[in-house]
């Protein structure tokens, strides 16, 4: 698929008003009952069009599937399949290696679509045509048109832009009309004053047989200002709220067991005492106790433990957990609002408004930069009416003043360069979400990483191969393809890139919670648990298997997980610029000591929960410090949220991606240290652009006050200023 296509295919689904997520909520809160939904599924690990192709193939070949479709923005699918649920159609999607993960179409419902770019788009459109269109009347009237002829073009002139400024200009009229009625002034006040007072006197003017009259000057002025106004969103557009995803992560359904056997519930009517099934694969829905069966859990998303751990009746679990291997009973403790993913998703909500706080460098000029409009504007009209009397050239002088000094520049000042800086770094492989985010990344002094999934891949890897006997490596790649644990399967990769072949077993069974077996040559072989095989833990990298061949001691297989690319050179860069770089993990103490050794960090922890975790960047912060916090887990989202900034890598999971401020594309890791340096640059351009916008109005207010612009000539400069801050701005790129 061309990247035409691909973009073609995204805005079908993201854009088609058919296909938004409010309509897509009334669909399917229009259908009801129980199958009669669609489907939406979070794939955290799609990134093109390859992925596209295979996910929605795979899913149109299953029975029962009307349709699929993928939105690669949003990294979900939604599946039309009648009778059929989320537990149905994930195996089948992980079947060809992509995560999926159900999201409850009620919980995304809540968020509605986003129009604004679009609308903006379509407003720069209209204003731009008109003012090409004004401007070749205008040169008419410049040539030497004189009297009805003036006249004539004049009134064309204002009836395409009086219509044109109503339309285009509603962003900052409705933003000014806000303002005022909350008692402040925005920068949208002086600009919605400038293109009032320049429409107005380009009426009364033509009204009047006037020589002069600036329709152009007030539609010129709208287009450069919706033009910032559109780079300012689209720094912006891709910022969702992350407490929305980790609310529509949370499962909206259990299965109740009773006496007369169980039933699908909602997971909001669940109780204290409840018994419910979870079955192998599924997410566990609520915290509880194991009261029945054996499996073993992946608490990778929550915990940042990278090794799944057995499950056994008293075992606790917790919301957002995936059972791997065997079906479970699980004992309700809490349920919905009391869960520990609902307690996370507090945590989030509460960091993210404490991080919204942030004001950026415009927002704080404008405050002041406002109010100084209005008083020279005002003060230029009663001086000029005091010293002549002339109404109408008072008021000329008064607009003139307004225009010259509109904040054009100073909006594209910071959007601008984020927007170089954007593309630069997006060349790199990293996409800026946030508006802010480049300027409080130039304010960094303390980076903190998580460690699976972002400085490592969160994929084992064994350690030495060569412990297995090469006469017996067939018989463990059968038995390792036998099980499902991440270990199992590392090794049979591991086995088969050495160019080994499968031998042929029999009885082979897998065992929840210890381990695989089967019949070689008339005797047992097993891979598991160390107890299981009556071997000893010891101490190893990451985690260790055992495999026993029937005869002699089992063998240990070591595994340590790999350094994600760039992970070393990353590291090494930010200590060597003097950077304070922490690692903390929710992993075991001996693996992340065996990462930090290797990637040569002096300070790291061990066994952090998600809500210590938010408690670490908190108290760094508190001392002062700026904060990076890098990750990509369910446990990591509270810190993302919290810190000073945040980045996550694509592969994570949407909560993550969506609490950060940054999105490293890629899985290189190495561009996180190249994103300082160009964040200390782009701060240094964005006061510069604002030393511009002040030299040109120390230079341009004082003609305007003493009379020597017109409106026109005003725009002119506005558009001068406007044009030599972007310049400026794109020396980054």
């Amino acid at each position: 698929m061309s990247d035409a296509a691909l973009h073609d295919h995204d805005a079908r689904i993201s854009a088609c008003p058919a296909c938004d997520a409010v309509p897509l909520a009334q669909r399917v809160a229009a259908r009801g009952g129980a199958g009669g939904e669609d489907v939406i599924l979070s794939l955290p690990t799609i990134h093109c069009a390859a992925c596209i192709t295979d996910v929605e193939a795979v899913l149109r070949r299953h029975p029962g599937v009307r349709e699929a479709r993928v939105n690669l923005t949003l990294r979900r699918v939604t599946i039309d399949a009648p009778g059929l649920s989320a537990a149905d159609l994930i195996p089948v999607v992980e079947r060809i290696g992509y995560e999926a993960h159900e999201l409850d179409p009620a919980a995304l419902a809540a968020s509605a679509a986003d129009r604004q770019g679009r609308d903006i788009l379509m407003r720069i459109g209209v204003s731009g045509f008109a003012m090409m269109n004004i401007m070749i009347l205008s040169v008419a009237v410049w040539s030497g048109a004189e009297a009805a002829t003036r006249d004539m073009f004049h009134w064309i002139s204002g009836a395409i832009a009086l219509p044109t400024v109503a339309f285009a200009g509603q962003p900052f009229f409705s933003s000014a009309w806000r303002a005022l009625k909350a008692g402040r002034l925005g920068m949208d006040v002086p600009i919605s004053l400038a293109l009032i007072l320049a429409s107005a006197i380009s009426v009364y003017e033509t009204m009047n047989s006037g020589d002069h009259a600036y329709f152009d000057a007030a539609v010129m002025l709208c287009f450069f200002l919706l033009v910032g106004r559109y780079l300012d969103y689209r720094t912006r557009a891709v910022a969702r709220s992350a407490a929305e995803e980790l609310t529509a992560l949370e499962v909206p359904r259990a299965f109740r067991v009773t006496a007369t056997g169980e039933m699908p519930v909602p997971v909001a009517e669940l109780v204290p005492g409840d018994l419910i099934r979870i079955r192998p694969g599924a997410r566990v829905p609520a915290d509880g106790e194991v009261a029945e069966g054996a499996s073993e859990i992946d608490r990778s998303l929550l915990t940042g433990e990278s090794i799944p751990v057995p499950a056994a009746p008293g075992t606790a679990l917790s919301a957002g957990e995936v059972n791997l291997t065997g079906p479970l009973i699980l004992r309700v403790t809490a349920a919905g609002r009391d869960s520990s993913l609902a307690r996370l998703t507090a945590l989030v909500a509460a960091a993210e408004s404490a991080r919204g706080r942030y004001t950026s460098l415009a927002e704080r000029a404008s405050r002041l930069y406002s109010p100084l409009v209005h008083l020279l504007a005002f003060a230029s009209f009663l001086g000029w009416y005091w010293t002549t009397g002339d109404l109408r050239h008072s008021v000329n002088v008064a607009a003139a003043v307004l225009i010259i000094t509109c904040p054009c520049a100073l909006g594209l000042a910071v959007p601008a360069v984020v927007t170089a800086a954007s593309g630069r770094l997006f060349r790199r492989g990293m996409l800026i979400k946030n508006g802010t985010a480049l300027e409080r990344l130039a304010e960094v002094d303390c980076v903190v990483f998580d460690k699976t999934g972002t400085l490592t891949m969160g994929i084992p890897q064994i350690v030495a191969i060569e412990a297995i006997p090469p006469a017996d490596r067939g018989a463990a790649l059968a038995l390792a393809d036998g099980s499902s644990h991440p270990l199992a399967m590392a090794l049979a990769q591991a086995l088969r890139d050495a160019g080994h072949s499968p031998a042929p077993l029999a009885e082979m069974r897998e065992i929840a919670g210890q381990g695989v077996r089967a019949i070689w040559q008339g005797r047992e072989i097993r891979l598991g648990r160390a107890g299981w095989l009556g071997a000893e833990h010891g101490a190893g990298r990451i985690s260790a298997s055992w495999l026993s061949l029937g005869q002699g001691a089992p063998i240990r297989l070591e595994f340590t997980d790999r350094l994600r690319p760039g992970a070393e050179a990353c590291v090494t860069s930010l200590v060597g610029a003097g950077y304070r770089v922490i690692l903390l993990s929710g992993d075991a103490a001996p693996v992340v000591q065996d990462l930090a050794n290797r990637l040569g960090l002096a300070e790291w922890r061990a066994g952090v929960s998600p809500t210590e975790k938010l408690a670490a960047v908190q108290e760094l912060g508190a001392g002062g410090a700026h904060v990076l916090m890098v990750g990509d887990g369910l446990n990591d989202t509270g810190a993302l949220a919290q810190a000073h900034v945040s980045i996550s890598p694509a592969s994570a999971l949407d909560a993550a991606r969506t609490a950060s401020d940054i999105v490293l594309m890629g899985n290189d890791l190495s561009p996180v240290a190249d994103a300082l340096s160009v964040a200390r640059r782009a701060r240094r351009r964005i006061k510069e652009n604002f030393a511009i916008s002040v030299l040109y109005n120390i230079v341009a207010v004082p003609f305007a006050i003493a009379g020597f612009a017109t409106p026109l000539m005003a725009a002119l400069a506005m558009s001068a200023s406007s044009v030599s801050v972007t310049l400026n701005a794109l020396r980054l790129r």
